[in-house]
């Protein structure tokens, strides 16, 4: 029957046909870069990128975009608390991004633009709306007119009146509704700011993405992905501000979003303080149980973390990395046998679960059967080469999916000892006026992500 998803803009679940056959154009937000990124984060980022693994998978090319708001309130006054530029700040966390998502195995998006690079294509969008009547001018700021846009609403599925109930909308005197957004913002003292017809300023959050996508993908995409926490307001107006400057329908074919993660039955925050940074997952061990624990919920519901549910998604995790353990590199020929047979079903199962808006649950259900059956056979002395056909395609599937199991990376607790011991070791060289050894350790440790700092206490260190 072929793939098929759930559009977010009907409320059904639709065949995926992308405009242009044989390619994929997908756009998914990426982080604000503003705080550490959380397994909240980690979440969305592995649930797109299973998607894009499957499409890919299944033959598709996939051009994927995935972008930095790198210019926003958040960022400046964050880094004004730092003591630094708000442009050090960004280029710090996207580092940190790039390492920590890739250590996660996500896949490098095909591009990554960012805000602050887009602004000659902004301006030219403001322009344009403001010319076809959509946007207004006020003060050296522009905000986009929402009642010249009928169709606003449609992707969140409420009225404009619903919209105001339900959302805490700052009262600005100045707009001619209330719901109308900013496109363009006007500078204020110290911050970022580019010249523009309006007077210096900066962009608006929502209009960021518009332009990245025009500018890049095109006037029209085919899946555009996020958390659900996207799709009012931000999804809305970046449907709004698309369509009225290019008059094309739609913006975007397929609109899919995840479902959110709670921290112990608690949405996490950043002003309580509840957040499990990627890092600290990473310290865990956590990538493959992470990821596994991710596609055990269906990327639209949403998914509750707690240590006893990382603990079985560990366990999880474990059995499958035994079930593939000697699995040869080779294709290997398919022997006549049951166990031979139940790869060639899991392998059709794992197509018809993931065909169906990418239903990983069930898809991961049929590798488990297969990697206890494989586990059974091993235990039964079952012919080596009906095992290790079993293991080629549980590995090749479980790898669709985006689990890695030959490159385990140690947790920094672990090599803490290690650590000391260097330290110990460096400090004995110091003592003994062995200078350059000692540099050469301390080097080498910083190259790791490890700074040392020798003080008149004594030397400590700490990660980077």
């Amino acid at each position: 029957m072929g793939l098929r998803v759930t559009n977010t803009l009907t409320r059904e679940k639709e065949p995926f046909e992308p405009l242009e056959p044989g390619h994929v154009r997908m756009y998914v937000c990426g982080p604000t870069v503003y705080a550490d990124a959380h397994i909240g984060h980690a979440m969305s980022a592995i649930v797109f990128d299973m998607i894009r693994r499957y499409l890919e998978y299944r033959g598709y090319r996939v051009t994927f975009a995935m972008n930095f708001t790198d210019v926003d309130d958040k960022i400046i006054q964050r880094a004004a608390s730092l003591g630094i530029p708000p442009n050090e700040l960004a280029e710090q966390l996207i580092d940190a991004w790039l390492d920590e998502t890739a250590a996660l195995n996500i896949k490098p998006a095909t591009l990554y633009p960012r805000a602050t690079q887009e602004i000659p294509t902004i301006i030219a969008m403001v322009r344009g709306l403001i010319a076809k009547g959509h946007a207004y001018v006020v003060d050296g700021d522009v905000y986009f007119r929402v009642l010249s846009f009928p169709e606003y609403g449609k992707l969140s599925h409420r009225t404009l009146d619903e919209m105001m109930a339900g959302a805490r909308v700052e009262i600005d005197p100045r707009k001619e509704h209330p719901m109308d957004f900013a496109l363009w913002k006007a500078a204020k003292p110290g911050e970022p700011a580019w010249e523009s017809p309006w007077g210096p300023g900066r962009p608006g959050w929502h209009i960021e993405c518009s332009a990245m996508i025009y500018h890049h993908l095109g006037e029209q995409i085919d899946i555009h992905g996020g958390g659900a926490d996207l799709i009012f307001p931000h999804h809305e107006n970046e449907i709004a501000q698309s369509e009225a400057f290019t008059g094309k329908k739609p913006f975007v074919r397929y609109w899919l979003h995840n479902g959110l993660l709670q921290l112990g039955g608690e949405k996490m925050s950043k002003s309580i303080g509840n957040l499990i940074t990627i890092r600290e997952l990473l310290e865990r061990d956590g990538a493959g149980p992470f990821r596994l624990l991710v596609l055990s919920s269906h990327y639209r519901s949403p998914l509750t973390f707690t240590d006893e549910a990382f603990d079985a998604a560990t366990r999880g995790f474990e059995r499958l990395r035994q079930a593939v353990r000697g699995a040869p590199t080779e294709p290997v020929v398919r022997p006549v046998h049951a166990l031979a047979s139940l790869a060639d079903e899991t392998r059709e199962a794992f197509h018809d679960a993931m065909d169906d808006d990418f239903n990983t649950p069930s898809a991961l259900a049929r590798l488990f059967e297969l990697a206890r059956a494989i586990n059974r056979a091993r235990a039964t002395g079952d012919p080596k080469e009906a095992i290790a056909y079993a293991q080629t395609t549980l590995r090749d599937l479980t790898g669709v999916l985006g689990f890695r199991f030959d490159d385990v990376v140690p947790s920094r607790r672990s090599a803490e000892p290690f650590v000391e011991l260097l330290i110990d070791i460096r400090s004995r060289l110091r003592a003994e006026r062995r200078w350059e050894l000692a540099d050469l350790i301390r080097e080498r440790l910083n190259e790791l992500g490890i700074i040392v700092e020798d003080t008149p206490a004594g030397t400590t260190w700490r990660w980077a």
